[in-house]
């Protein structure tokens, strides 16, 4: 799964990884967004392609059609392999595809004997080069754009060897050529579930090492977060 990530560059260095030649409408800030503890609930840039462009704009992480809001938490994540089947994601699985831009994420490993005791592990491209993540997303439109009434989710793929020791679900993480096409509104839906199932980076393309439990606490923040640590609980 994928419950928190670090997103802490620009967004010049997230658009020039990604490469794509559709000419952004959203006014770029040079700002580094500098998160290095962004968890579900709050507002993450998420990039998106519209009539008019590419935008790169804050949608919240969390996501429920509004047949069920209120009936259930919302989902923060889509599972790849029934994403495009499920009636919760009916609405957004065509019209709603979108990148979340990342430098790596987060996961827990447990302790087989006590599951109360974990060890946040941080993954990251060995390229050390900017990640996407597959998602899904109703988008904001106007004065819409707000908490309840937006929101995505991260699709999620089956771990296998080496990452399956922390943890059995990871985001789907696509390559530049294959996440700029993800995003092309004229994909058909074949396609798009293609290029979940055969072209997202293989685990090998990742490193993985234990950092400070203090990325448990949402409300800890900062590059410390991401250093490796020599004396992990596991």
């Amino acid at each position: 799964m994928c419950g928190r990530l670090s997103q802490h560059r620009t967004a010049v260095e997230y658009l020039k990884a990604l490469g794509c030649e559709v000419p952004l409408a959203d006014a770029l800030d040079s700002t580094p967004i500098g998160r290095y503890n962004v968890a579900p609930g709050t507002r993450v840039p998420i990039l998106y392609r519209q009539p008019d462009g590419l935008h790169l704009q804050p949608v919240t992480w969390g996501y429920a059609p509004f047949w069920a809001q209120g009936k259930r938490p919302p989902a923060i994540n889509a599972r790849m392999e029934t994403a495009a089947s499920s009636r919760f994601f009916r609405g957004i699985w065509t019209s709603g595809r979108a990148l979340v831009a990342a430098d790596g994420w987060y996961e827990w490993k447990k302790d087989a004997k006590n599951p109360k005791r974990k060890q946040p592990y941080f993954i990251r491209l060995k390229s050390g080069e900017p990640m996407f993540f597959a998602a899904m997303a109703r988008r904001p439109e106007g004065e819409s754009a707000e908490p309840g009434n937006d929101g995505f989710v991260i699709i999620t793929a089956a771990t296998d060897t080496g990452l399956l020791d922390i943890h059995d679900r990871r985001p789907l993480v696509l390559p530049p050529d294959v996440a700029r096409e993800w995003l092309d509104p004229d994909l058909p839906s074949e396609r798009a579930e293609e290029l979940l199932r055969y072209h997202g980076q293989p685990t090998e393309a990742f490193e993985w090492f234990p950092v400070n439990r203090a990325v448990g606490n949402v409300r800890n923040e900062g590059p410390d977060l991401i250093v490796p640590v020599s004396d992990p609980l596991l």
